[in-house]
Parts: C-alpha cells; sequence; structure tokens
C-alpha cells in the first residue's frame, strides 16, 4: 500500500507533528528498550517517565493532566485492529515507524469499518506526532524488517485492565460501543485475521492489511 508522509498535507485529519517539546532525550532512551521479534506494548515504563520531558509533555501537550510513557517496540506489518481513546496519544518515532491511520467518524451504526479507507504515514526517527481522538489507530509497523521503537504517551491510567463489568460481544456482533471496550479508555475493533483474544469484537471488513 501507498506510503505517505506525516508532513503530507493528509495527515492533517489524523494528527499533527509536535514540535514545541524537545523529545531527543527521550528518544536516546528509548535504545535500552527491547526490540522483540513479535510486538511489546508497555504503557508505562518508569526510565522513561523519569526524564525531564515528561513533565514538558504534561504541561505543553496535555494542558497538565498526569500522563504516562511506555513504548510500542517490535516487528510488524499488518493491520490486525484498529483501537480509539477519548483523547489524543502523542508517538514518540526513536526509529523509522508507519502508522495505519482511520477516521473513528467512518465507523459504521454497528461499529463495522471497511479497511480500504485507511491510509499508511511514515514517521521518521525522532519525530512525535499527536494522534487525534478521532483516529483510529493501532501497533506501528516497521520497514524492510528492521523493527520499530515508538514511545507511547497517554493519559495516565491508560490501556490497564478494566475493573468493572461491560457489554459483551454476542453471536459476534458489538450491541453498543461498550462492548468494543478491550482495557481503560481502549476501545478496540478487530479483524478475524488479526490474532486477537476471545471476545474482542471483529469488526473490520475487507483485506488485513499489509505493508
Amino acid at each position: 500500500m501507498e506510503i505517505k508522509k506525516v508532513t503530507d498535507a493528509a495527515f492533517r485529519k489524523y494528527g499533527r507533528i509536535v514540535d514545541n517539546v524537545d523529545f531527543s532525550a527521550l528518544v536516546a532512551k528509548m535504545a535500552d528498550t527491547p526490540l522483540p521479534e513479535g510486538v511489546a506494548y508497555e504503557p508505562s515504563v518508569s526510565m522513561l517517565e523519569a526524564l525531564p520531558v515528561a513533565e514538558d509533555i504534561s504541561v505543553k501537550v496535555y494542558g497538565e493532566m498526569p500522563v504516562q510513557i511506555g513504548y510500542c517496540n517490535g516487528h510488524n506489518t499488518l493491520l490486525n485492529a484498529l483501537e480509539y481513546h477519548r483523547d489524543s496519544e502523542i508517538n514518540v518515532a526513536a526509529s523509522d515507524a508507519v502508522l495505519m491511520l482511520g477516521l473513528l467518524q467512518d465507523v459504521e451504526e454497528d461499529f463495522t469499518y471497511d479497511t480500504s479507507r485507511v491510509e499508511a504515514f511514515l514517521i521518521p526517527a525522532g519525530t512525535a506526532v499527536e494522534i487525534y481522538a478521532t483516529t483510529l489507530h493501532y501497533a506501528p509497523c516497521d520497514l524492510n524488517g528492521r523493527g520499530f521503537r515508538v514511545a507511547v504517551i497517554l493519559p495516565k491510567g491508560t490501556n490497564y485492565p478494566l475493573k468493572a463489568s461491560h457489554t459483551k460481544v454476542s453471536g459476534g456482533r458489538a450491541p453498543e460501543e461498550d462492548a468494543l471496550l478491550a482495557a481503560v479508555n481502549k476501545w478496540l475493533i478487530g479483524h478475524a485475521e488479526g490474532g486477537l483474544e476471545e471476545g474482542t469484537f471483529l469488526g473490520l471488513k475487507g483485506e488485513n492489511l499489509r505493508l
């Protein structure tokens, strides 16, 4: 599929480049995080959150909201799923990485989504982007099998296990949005070929896209 750049006008409906914070120390520290063969996500990593940039992100990007800094690292070339939050997510590329993105507005009333609408964007190493709350996204992809390291910044508590009871998927369908909730502040729409946990709503229609 075509890979555009985050500097292209086409990216503006999905997010923006964050240029009012110095992320260089975070990018450098990401070299100390693992690079597995699959994909590993950690929502909160103390050595990343101990960096001074954590305070800058909280103040300048999130308006003094408490944030967590983790990572999503590994090797991946497939879409597999799309998720969204009730707030923006900051991705800081420590190596070149590609994001497959869609718009929440294009999700159908039955919570299905056609993957032919997805667009792919390259985040060059050292670049930070804000992914808007209305943007569908999931794990990054890498180019030429070299793997990716991406720092992931979100409001504190996001992507942790749920504590309350929520609506279940029934007969393969999601009767209401609550059935898509897979973790705290994480609504997930999976693909049947995505290898996701049992009970995930499999609402992605069309090809499980591959770079």
